[in-house]
């Protein structure tokens, strides 16, 4: 699978709310992903370690109202999505999040995502 396509299939995934899925299918086993520093999930290594990152996420979480994601903006092995999500967690009410997730691909799989947003 090439970058474009890639992408293509994440966000679909995305919005078919099936991430966790995505995770298994188009990340690779030594995949790093980064958070903000300061959040709860910083700087978290291997494909097992991501997902149980975004397991603890959904725990978290009462209900999600409304997802969207953009369609990839995509260069060489790069690629780019907005993220806004309406979320009502168990512990801190209502809000909504904003963020900018980048991915960097290798041999067809995901090997590294990061995300921007506000604390």
């Amino acid at each position: 699978m090439n970058t474009q396509e890639l992408a293509n299939k994440l966000v679909q995934f995305c919005r078919e709310g099936k991430n966790l899925d995505a995770l298994n299918e188009l990340y690779s086993d030594g995949v790093v992903s980064k958070e903000p520093k300061g959040s709860h999930a910083e700087l978290v290594e291997g494909k097992e370690a991501v997902i149980a990152k975004n397991q603890q996420w959904y725990n978290m979480v009462e209900e999600i109202h409304s997802a969207v994601i953009s369609d990839p903006i995509v260069t060489g092995n790069f690629f780019a999505c907005t993220m806004e999500m309406d979320v009502t967690y168990k512990q801190q009410g209502r809000m909504t999040m904003n963020e900018v997730a980048v991915y960097e691909v290798k041999d067809g799989k995901i090997v590294a995502d990061q995300f921007f947003y506000n604390m």
